[in-house]
Formats: structure tokens, sequence, C-alpha cells
């Protein structure tokens, strides 16, 4: 591959191009356009909201609601047939965009709301936006041949195997905001305009990949990151001073090979390190492996790591296989560490071809019955996530670990009181899958938001916690949940409940407010919702 690569670079950037438009034919994927999951249009100007339903809560504060999400700059060229093979894109793979509401309020105490969107201005996007056509190959699904000769023509090319997409999070840090996406540093943004600012290195000292769920503890305001990598050091964490300034620790805990962790949990004293068997990484490829692949058969471990700590001083838990990506929270309770989160069996991300997928994909969204004719665990219902707790007992080394709700409700992308990072909670906030409309389309779509109750007992099966659903109306769908806490809030749950929906039937995009305590309520004057500005743009993406 070094060989090929200093040959490669020998050749003008512009024969290049003339062998990729000859061997290469690109092609739409259309599951990448329909409905809410299609790309849109920069609109430009902040436009003012004034079609409201309801009234804005009086004390809900002042401040800027950001979702980040892919959205393909050229969505018809998304899929790649060549000599090499089938490769295309994954629908995680757009360039970032970011959707804005803005809640102000006048001299008069008036609220004024306004909308905003733009994408994440990187380097690789100003690359593809000024040539008006897909630059780099795609590479994350497709034969591993395939994939590895569209890594190696996007490294001589650009000199990165894939674009930086800026897609995934935003978070927030020393009154600063960031766009993420694991591979590669996040980029800041002025949250004022939403002009892309640049990568964000804490002053030269991070140089590694960075996670899109970084965690800020409670009280010190720092903020813990890690990395992962397809090269040594496969895994590097990292805890940034509370002003952003300073790298404060940065530690490779010694992983042996790569793999795609997405998430890290903190507690008041302790990191906590997810590991699952989602492996990723080239060498793959030449041994006729996907690039991205889960074992199901492999082991899974937990790691608790004082938070200056070493590979070495990390006291490892083994647990049930998975492959988690979401947190709700970790915390200390005695001598237990307690890691609450959604957990499932397999990984949505694989560069197996999307129609290999595709065959499997109606039977892993949905709840799997064990005594139906047919079941096969490695497909039935390994995507269907739930919460679940883990307590890993430090004193005994022990484990106890098991779902927390109904095994009929799948649910996903989790949130809390953020007040609340590394110390016991009681309450967490999740989408609720829409299982059937998932499986149809292999893409998830959430009809319901809901409310676990840690401190309660369900009240049909002791063993599980209380939900409350917060339900919308029919083929109408939310993505980006969070919670904003009343300012001066007394409870855990003062506060509301925040996210864009977006409805099919109309096409048109709102965002709701909920109030946490009155959860399961329809809709009341302290509920917002506002209709976009153009009923033919969506002003949201699913993801």
């Amino acid at each position: 591959m070094q060989e090929l690569t200093k040959a490669l670079k020998s050749v003008s950037s512009d024969l290049l191009d003339r062998f990729i438009d000859s061997v290469y034919k690109f092609s739409e994927q259309p599951y990448l356009n329909e409905g809410n999951f299609g790309p849109v249009n920069e609109i430009g100007d902040e436009v003012f909201i004034d079609d409201l339903n309801g009234e804005v809560p009086k004390d809900f504060p002042e401040g800027v609601y950001i979702r980040n999400g892919p959205n393909p700059l050229n969505a018809s060229q998304t899929a790649a047939e060549s000599i090499f093979g089938p490769t295309s894109y994954m629908y995680y793979e757009g360039h970032g965009m970011l959707h804005a509401i803005y809640f102000s309020k006048s001299n008069l105490g008036e609220w004024r709301i306004s909308y905003k969107n733009k994408y994440v201005d990187t380097d690789t996007f100003e690359l593809e936006r000024k040539k008006n056509k897909i630059a780099f190959l795609p590479s994350a699904e497709g034969e591993p041949y395939a994939t590895l000769v569209a890594f190696l023509l996007n490294t001589v090319r650009f000199g990165k195997p894939v674009k930086n997409s800026a897609n995934t999070s935003i978070f927030e840090h020393a009154g600063r905001a960031f766009a993420a996406t694991e591979n590669h540093l996040p980029y800041e943004i002025d949250i004022n305009n939403l002009r892309t600012l640049g990568p964000y290195n804490i002053n030269g000292a991070w140089d590694q990949p960075f996670t899109s769920h970084p965690k800020k503890i409670c009280g010190s305001g720092e903020l813990v990151t890690m990395g992962t990598n397809i090269e040594k050091p496969h895994y590097v964490l990292g805890v940034i001073s509370s002003d952003g300034e300073r790298l404060l620790h940065k530690v490779d805990l010694k992983f042996e090979e790569g793999k795609l962790i997405h998430d890290i949990g903190v507690t008041a004293q302790y990191n906590i390190i997810m590991d699952y068997p989602l492996h990723f990484g080239l060498i793959r490829t030449i041994l006729r492996k996907p690039f991205i692949q889960n074992d199901m058969g492999g082991i899974s471990r937990i790691g608790v790591m004082p938070r200056f700590g070493d590979a070495d001083s990390i006291i490892w838990f083994d647990v049930e296989n998975h492959c988690s990506y979401h947190l709700f929270n970790c915390f200390e309770d005695g001598n237990e560490v307690v890691i609450r989160g959604c957990r499932t069996l397999d990984s949505v991300l694989s560069s197996a071809s999307h129609d290999d997928k595709s065959k499997c994909s109606g039977r892993a969204f949905l709840q799997p019955d064990k005594n139906s004719e047919g079941f096969d665990p490695s497909v039935d219902g390994t995507l269907f996530s739930r919460p679940y707790e883990w307590r890993l007992n430090l004193k005994s080394g022990t484990t106890k670990e098991g779902y927390l709700t109904d095994e009929k409700v799948a649910m996903d992308f989790p949130v809390i009181n953020e007040d609340f990072v590394g110390v016991k909670n009681n309450y967490g906030y999740a989408q609720v899958v829409d299982s059937v409309a998932t499986s149809e389309i292999g893409l998830f779509k959430y009809n319901r938001i809901a409310k676990v109750h840690f401190d309660r007992q369900d009240k049909e099966n002791k063993q599980l916690k209380s939900v409350e659903y917060h339900v919308l109306t029919e083929k109408t769908f939310c993505s980006g949940v969070q919670f904003v806490a009343k300012e001066n809030g007394i409870d855990e749950d003062d506060g509301w409940i925040i996210t864009y929906v977006h409805d099919e039937l109309t096409n048109v995009s709102q965002v709701y407010i909920i109030d946490a305590k009155r959860f399961a309520e329809e809709p009341s004057p302290e509920r917002l919702q506002h209709n976009s500005t153009d009923p033919k743009k969506k002003h949201t993406t699913a993801n």
C-alpha cells in the first residue's frame, strides 16, 4: 500500500480525476432522498417565526436550540460502481447541517423567535462545494477490496480517506459550541450566526479524533473526551480544562485493535470506558472483511478508571456482549458504579452493502419473538434498543445487569438534566422507535418520547421502571430531543423537553416545547409549535 501510494502521488491530479471519471459510475440511493431523510438547502438569512400554536412559557430561558445532522451535498451521487466493485455512502455520512431556533425577548418582554440553518464549513465541505460534484469516493459500505481502493484514492487525492463531516452532535464547553463527528477534530461554531470558526485542537494539544458525546464534570466544569482510531493509539482519553484552553490529561488506553466506541461516561471520581467488539480498520479490507463490523459472538467489557489514571489503573468488568451507542448517565452508589444506557445487540453501522443490510432490517428493528418459527438470534431484534443498567461492584468485582423497561418498546438517544451528569438522577428521556415504520426503510423513526422514572417501579412489573410517554400524532416523528432546565428550578424535572418534529403527511417541520412535569398531556398553552417558513422545505433531518 505504501509503494502504491507513493506511485499514485506522482500522478497529476488531473489524470487521477480523469481516471476516476472513466472508472467510476455514480448513482442515487433513493432511501437517502426520501421524506425527512432527504437533504435540504440553506435558507440564507435568519427567518423570524410568527406562526405559533400556543405560547412559549414565560419562564423558558432565552437561548438557542441547535440540531445537527447529515445533509448530503450531492445526493444523486452517493453510490458508486467500478471495476473494483460497488461502494456507497451511509446515511450518517452527509455533510453536517445545523438547524437553529433562537429564543430571545424584546425590551417589553415579548418573545422573538427565529430560525436559521447552515452547513458546517469544514475543509472537505468547501472542497466538494467548489467541485460542484462528489469529491470523496463512497467507501463506508461495499465490498472490502472496493472499499480499500476508495480509501486509498481518497487519501492520495485529498490527504485523508473520508471527508470531515462534523454531522453527529453539537456540544457546549466553556461558553463555546462545537460540531463533532468521531473521525476528526470538532469544529467550533459561532452560535450567533452558525458560522464555522475552525477545528478545535485545544491549542495544539489534541491530535486525535474526538467523540461526539464528551461529558462535562459537575462541579469542576472539566470536559472528559476520547478518540478512537484505526491506527495506534486506538483509544486515547483526555481531560480538558474548564476554560477549554488546556489539556489537563491525555492517556493511551493501550487497546490492541481499532474499536468504534461512540460514548464515554463519567462519575464524580471515575471515567467509564465502554468496550464492545465493533471492529474497524483498513487491514480488515485486505483480509476481505468489512471495514466496520460488529462481532455478536465477541466479548464486551466496561472499565472504571480514576479521572487522571492510566491504562493500568482501569478496573475491567466483563459484561454480556452488546453494542450500545448511548448512555443516560453514570454514578457511584456505595461500592457500586452504576451505568445506564440504551442497549442493542448489533450495530446499525456496518460496511456491508445497504442491499445486504436491507434484507435483514425488517427483522432487526422489530421486537424479537423467540418462540416464532424461524427465529434467528443473529438477526431478529438485534437493533431493538432498550434502557439497560449495569452495576459494577468495585469491592467484590461482581456485576449485575438487566433491562429497565418493557420488552415491547424500543428507545434510544437518551438525555437527562445535564446538572446531574455523573451523579445519581431520577429521570431520563429518550426517543421511542416506531419499529414498524423503521423496519420498512432501515432508518430510525421516532413517534413518541419517553420519560423514564428511575426512582419508581412499574405498576405491573416491579422489576422494571415506570415510564411515561408523550405520543405524537400519526405520521409525525421527532428528532434531537433535549432537556432544558428551568432557571432556579427545585426538582430534577423542573424544565422542558424540546425537540424538532416532522409531519410526513403535510411535510411541515415544527418545534415542540413539552413541560417535563406534565409530560404525557395533550398540547397545552405551555407548548410551542411553529410551522416552517416554507412547507416545501424541511428544516430538520432525522438521525
